[in-house]
C-alpha cells in the first residue's frame, strides 16, 4: 500500500478544497454547508517523486444527525494513516472541537501537521496567532483555494512519508475491476460494500441520501483488486430539487463513465421500479458491463416460484439488458454475496474479451447467408469486412455499402448471433456500421 495521509478537522474548515488542491481533481463536493463530506473519500497525490494516498474525511463535532457515525469514521482515518494533516479554520477561530480533536491527536504517535486554512496571504498570517494558545509548536498558514502556503505544508508531509516503503503493485492497478455500486435511495449500496469487506468503511442509515459523494474503496478478493464506487442515490428527475443533490446525482452518474461493471441494486422487497430501469438504462448507454442485484431477499416473502418470477419480471422491463446477469443477495445477512464476485469475474471476462477478424467475418458472414437483410431502394446491403476495434465492452466495425440502411431489427439479429456464436452472452457488444471509402459503389446487383 502506499503512504497515507488523512485530513482531519471540524465541519466547513475547507477539507474537501484541500483534498481536491491536492489531488488535483474535483472529486470531493465542496460546498458552503456543513457537514457535505460524511465518509471517508480516498485519492492520489504525487509531489517530489513521492506517492501517497489521501483521505478526506468528514467533519468532526458538529450537529449532523450522522455526527457519531461520521466521528467513528474520523478516527479510523487517524488509525489508518501514516500521517495526519488537522485543518484548523482562520476565518471562524478556534472551536471547542478543535481542542476535542487535539486532544485525540497527542495521544498518537503518528506525525500530525496543524493547518491553518482560509489565510490568503502574508498580511493574513496575524490571524493564526490565536491557534498557539493551544499549545501547537508550528502552525501552517495555508489557503487551499488559492494555494497560498500549501507547498510547505506538502514538502514536509512528503518528508515524514518518505521513509515509508510505497508498496504499491502497478501490475495490480492495471488489472483492477472497477465496480459502480449504483441504484436508487436507501436500496442497500452502502450496506453491500461494508458487508464485501467486512467493517463500517461506509456510513448507512435508514434516511435516504446518506450517501451524498462518489466514495471509492479498495478491496481483494481472491487476490484479484477490486475497486468499489458507492455512489449517491438516484432519484426521478422530477424530485430532485436541492443543489446539493443534484450535484451528488451528477458525481454518481460520472462514475459509471469510470467503471467496469455496474452493480444496479434494486429493492426487492419494494420489486423492480422504473427508476430502476431508468439507472440500468443509463449504465447501458454508457457501455458498462451490468449486473442486477435484488438486495434484502431476506425481506421478501417466498415460494418456489418467487425468483423466477422476479427474473422474468426484470428481463421484460429491461429487455435492452437481457444479457445481463442478476442475482438475489441480502447485505444484512451476506446471503449470497460471495457469489457476486463470480459474476463479476465472468462479465468483465466477456467484456474485455477479443475476437480474432477472421472467425468474427464467418460469424456475420454465417448471419447474411441464414438471413440477409433488407433491400435498399431496390438495391442490395453488403457487408464487405468487419474488424473489432476495442473491448470493455466489445466494440465492432462493419464496413457497409449502406451503413444507414441497416434496420435496428438487423443490427439486433447480427449482435445475438456474435453472442451465440462467441460466446458472449453477459456483456454489451458495440457494433458500429461504416461506409467503406476508396471504391465506388456498383449498381444493381
Amino acid at each position: 500500500m502506499k503512504p497515507i495521509a488523512a485530513i482531519v478537522g471540524r465541519p466547513n474548515v475547507g477539507k474537501s478544497t484541500l483534498f481536491n488542491r491536492l489531488t488535483r481533481t474535483r472529486d470531493a463536493l465542496v460546498s458552503d454547508f456543513p457537514g457535505v463530506t460524511r465518509d471517508r473519500h480516498y485519492g492520489d497525490v504525487r509531489w517530489d517523486d513521492t506517492e501517497f494516498t489521501l483521505v478526506d474525511t468528514g467533519g468532526f463535532g458538529g450537529g449532523d444527525a450522522f455526527a457519531t457515525q461520521i466521528r467513528f469514521q474520523v478516527l479510523q482515518a487517524i488509525d489508518d494513516a501514516d500521517a495526519i494533516i488537522l485543518l484548523l479554520d482562520g476565518k471562524e477561530g478556534i472551536s471547542p472541537f478543535d481542542t476535542d480533536i487535539i486532544a485525540i491527536l497527542r495521544q498518537s504517535l503518528k506525525p500530525v501537521f496543524y493547518a491553518v486554512n482560509k489565510i490568503d496571504g502574508p498580511e493574513q498570517e496575524i490571524q493564526i496567532a490565536d491557534f498557539y494558545s493551544l499549545g501547537l509548536d508550528k502552525l501552517y498558514p495555508i489557503s487551499a483555494e488559492h494555494r497560498y502556503g500549501v507547498t510547505d505544508l506538502l514538502d514536509d508531509v512528503v518528508s515524514s512519508l518518505s521513509d515509508l516503503k510505497d508498496g504499491a503493485d502497478s501490475e495490480a492497478d492495471r488489472e483492477m475491476i472497477r465496480l459502480a455500486v449504483v441504484g436508487r435511495p436507501n436500496v442497500g449500496k452502502s450496506s453491500l460494500i461494508n458487508r464485501i469487506i467486512g467493517q463500517e468503511r461506509l456510513l448507512i442509515s435508514d434516511i435516504p441520501g446518506t450517501t451524498r459523494d462518489a466514495i471509492d474503496t479498495i478491496c481483494r478478493v481472491n487476490n484479484r483488486p477490486y475497486l468499489l464506487i458507492d455512489t449517491a442515490g438516484i432519484r426521478r428527475k422530477g424530485k430532485v430539487s436541492k443543489k446539493l443533490e443534484k450535484f451528488s446525482i451528477i458525481k454518481a452518474l460520472r462514475s459509471l463513465d469510470r467503471c467496469d461493471v455496474a452493480l444496479i441494486v434494486m429493492d426487492a422487497e419494494e420489486g423492480v421500479t422504473d427508476q430502476d430501469i431508468n439507472i440500468a438504462g443509463y449504465a447501458f448507454e454508457r457501455g458498462c458491463g451490468c449486473i442486477f442485484l435484488l438486495n434484502k431477499w431476506d425481506l421478501v416473502a417466498k415460494n418456489t416460484h418467487t425468483v423466477e418470477k422476479y427474473y422474468d419480471s426484470l428481463r421484460q422491463q429491461a429487455k435492452f439488458l437481457n444479457f445481463a446477469p442478476a442475482l438475489t443477495v441480502s447485505a444484512l445477512t451476506g446471503q449470497r454475496v460471495v457469489k457476486i464476485f463470480k459474476l463479476i469475474d465472468d462479465v468483465y471476462d466477456q467484456y474485455s474479451q477479443r475476437i480474432g477478424t477472421g472467425r468474427l467475418n464467418k460469424v456475420i458472414e454465417n448471419a447474411i447467408e441464414a438471413n440477409a437483410p433488407a433491400l435498399h431502394r431496390g438495391l442490395r446491403v453488403k457487408f464487405y469486412y468487419a474488424a473489432q476495434i476495442s473491448t470493455r465492452p466489445p466494440t465492432i466495425v462493419c464496413f457497409v455499402n449502406y451503413p444507414e440502411a441497416v434496420h435496428f431489427s438487423y443490427k439486433r439479429y447480427l449482435v445475438n448471433r456474435i453472442r451465440k456464436e462467441t460466446g458472449l452472452d453477459q456483456t454489451p457488444i458495440r457494433l458500429i456500421y461504416r461506409k467503406r471509402e476508396g471504391r465506388q459503389q456498383k449498381g444493381r446487383r
